[in-house]
């Protein structure tokens, strides 16, 4: 919270547009997409495990409705269904492959990533598809002055965050961060929970890749690049362990993509260089992964502890 604080009083000094009004809703109708499907991995992060390929997953699932309303004049409600399902669907394929046949989740989800992407590039032959204008329009609508997608995205956090706290599978993903095999010893249905979690963090992509394409007003070759590691980053900063079994969905989730978004837009109105971000944002990954490391007993300040 310190250093939260220490770079929104930075940038509000450092340039003249920051702190209005405006460009904080900016802000956080920008970071929307990031905050679900931030959201969505963090519940398979709780279990102690993890999902790299939720950008692809988003990239793939927005592609399929996109097609479905160009190439069959599908309904815009029905083709958001479907890209939902979609994205679900893509959640359950890295269920079954982690948690049926036993694969790493990591190598797991890299691979999917890697499918996943290849198959949304030739779907879409690598070009920009576009959405039909009444649906590009609705990229900036609002709700009095507040974009319609910020309440979108509170809705959708806020229920994660209900699930992980308020119900019998939440307690039992934490259950299993914690220590897997004695969640499986007391009874707990671990290998259920487990690829359910995938199935909401592949829901929740998709969700979000919505919000970001009809922000966009289309389904661009680099939708969802990169978003697995910022997803994961937002996580993490957030307060959520890496090693699972520890973490708050709505303000971890809710905080940390307003942290880097605040990054991006705050170099932006500095004038600073594109790449800078990537600079900056790495930095504040690696700090908050030391930090979770040592609040989770990996690393220590005793010499005693590197022997």
């Amino acid at each position: 919270m310190i250093v939260f604080t220490g770079i929104f009083i930075f940038f509000s000094v450092a340039t003249p547009y920051f702190f209005q009004l405006g460009n904080i809703l900016n802000i956080v109708h920008t970071m929307a997409p990031l905050a679900i499907t931030a959201a969505g991995l963090a519940l398979v992060v709780l279990s102690g495990r993890l999902d790299i390929s939720v950008g692809s997953t988003a990239f793939l699932s927005c592609a399929a409705g996109a097609m479905l309303m160009k190439q069959f004049d599908t309904a815009p409600v029905f083709a958001a269904l479907l890209t939902v399902c979609f994205g679900a669907l893509l959640g359950a394929l890295n269920g079954v492959i982690v948690v049926g046949l036993k694969v790493n989740s990591l190598i797991a989800t890299l691979g999917t990533m890697i499918i996943y992407r290849g198959l949304a590039l030739a779907l879409t032959d690598a070009l920009l598809v576009e959405l039909p204008e009444p649906i590009r329009v609705l990229g900036n609508a609002t709700l009095g002055s507040i974009p319609v997608d910020v309440f979108v995205m509170l809705i959708v956090v806020a229920f994660a965050h209900l699930l992980h706290t308020r119900t019998a599978f939440g307690r039992h993903l934490t259950a299993m961060g914690n220590d897997i095999a004695v969640a499986r010893k007391v009874g707990l249905p671990v290998e259920r929970n487990g690829f359910l979690g995938f199935v909401l963090a592949g829901t929740f992509a998709s969700l979000g890749g919505i919000l970001t394409t009809i922000q966009n007003g289309a389904v661009s070759p680099w939708l969802g690049s990169g978003l697995e590691f910022t997803a994961l980053a937002v996580v993490v900063v957030g307060g959520i362990s890496l090693l699972g079994g520890r973490g708050a969905i709505f303000f971890g989730v809710i905080s940390g993509a307003f942290i880097f978004e605040m990054i991006r837009n705050g170099l932006t109105n500095l004038g600073a260089d594109p790449y800078s971000y990537r600079l900056v944002g790495g930095a504040v990954i690696f700090a908050a992964m030391y930090a979770d490391a040592l609040k989770s007993g990996r690393l220590s300040m005793r010499p005693s502890a590197n022997r």
